[in-house]
């Protein structure tokens, strides 16, 4: 055993297992005097990837598409980044002797480690996505009911304040998925008027408030 993880050719692999374990026994030093590294790492995520998750609709920019939705698919942001490290650190790891077990029964060595450390990193990632997202259903999430106000467009809005008319909105309330009412302004796409009590459905967000059709 002690041969297969100090061999040279799978010296990255011992490395991937060891810094595993090291970054599990700071996490839980840390822990213990009430400290952690998660928010540390959590700046490295890419923004992008909490836009995608939540409006996956929303194109991502052309440069970053390819690589954020990469990121996406192994769930990285869906699971915390310690948590995401331990996972990729192992399984790349764990993949790396396996494979090298099996080649070394066939030929009686180990393939070379510029060989085999691409070619586990390619091998590992479906591992990874699998066992990110058996941890994401697993771990508990933080429920919040915070929404953007594009969130609010296509949904029905009642005038409860004065007259809507183009260019002077009036007050309205609407209600989101979540069941919370928002107080917002309103104003008429075309040149119509909105009365009190009316219901009307926003259709646009504009830098006042909403823009929203007769019903």
């Amino acid at each position: 055993m002690w041969d297969i993880i100090l061999h040279p050719n799978n010296m990255v692999f011992s490395i991937s297992i060891c810094l595993m374990l090291l970054l599990g026994i700071f996490e839980g030093l840390l822990l213990i005097v009430g400290s952690t590294t998660q928010g540390f790492l959590d700046q490295f995520v890419p923004d992008q990837l909490s836009d995608l998750q939540h409006h996956p609709e929303i194109e991502t920019q052309a440069d970053h598409s390819l690589s954020v939705k990469f990121l996406d698919w192994l769930y990285l942001g869906r699971v915390p980044v310690l948590v995401w490290l331990i996972i990729f650190l192992t399984t790349y790891g764990l993949t790396g002797f396996i494979c090298q077990i099996i080649f070394f029964k066939i030929s009686a060595h180990y393939l070379p480690a510029w060989i085999i450390a691409p070619v586990c990193l390619f091998l590992c990632m479906p591992l990874v996505r699998v066992c990110a997202a058996i941890i994401a259903k697993i771990l508990p999430k933080d429920e919040t009911t915070a929404i953007h106000a594009e969130d609010l467009i296509g949904r029905k809005a009642v005038i409860v304040l004065g007259q809507a008319k183009q260019h002077s909105p009036a007050e309205a309330k609407v209600q989101d998925q979540f069941g919370q009412i928002h107080y917002i302004l309103v104003e008429p796409e075309s040149d119509i008027i909105f009365n009190q009590g009316q219901e009307v459905l926003l259709t646009q967000k504009t830098q006042q408030g909403f823009q929203a059709i007769e019903i």
